[in-house]
């Protein structure tokens, strides 16, 4: 954990790769985790652990899903705005100009949660990378 500030504009151009997250510190038992995304995720679920999702600039479209198979919803949004999917939703990020986002989860959390679709080439299946990895 750093003692310094830690600027997340830096952290973002520290890395190109698309949804692969860098952890950027630790709270408590948490990490905080930058990423860049465009198009679309994997359907998935986090069982044990809600989701917080921090738009930091582009678009973000999170579709949702109550109940596996069941109806979905989108919830959009702008730039500033968060959202929390609630622990045992699937639901699918996507974004269709690219987005910047902020995470945050518990230490160790896999990003394609604990129920998930077949995983695509494009996606990283990760507990989130250190900041300075490339």
């Amino acid at each position: 954990m750093s003692e310094q500030p830690i600027s997340l504009n830096d952290a973002l151009d520290s890395f190109e790769q698309l949804w692969s997250p860098r952890i950027v510190t630790r709270v408590n038992d948490y990490d905080v985790r930058v990423a860049k995304v465009r198009g679309e995720y994997v359907w998935h679920a986090h069982d044990d652990t809600d989701e917080f999702f921090l738009l930091l600039d582009g678009d973000l479209r999170i579709r949702l899903r109550e109940r596996a198979g069941g109806a979905e919803r989108v919830v959009t949004l702008e730039r500033g705005s968060v959202f929390v999917v609630p622990r045992g939703t699937e639901h699918r990020p996507e974004s269709d100009g690219g987005a910047a986002i902020l995470l945050f989860e518990p230490t160790g959390t896999l990003t394609v949660g604990d129920r998930h679709e077949e995983v695509p080439d494009h996606v990283d299946a990760t507990t989130g990378h250190a900041l300075d990895a490339g």
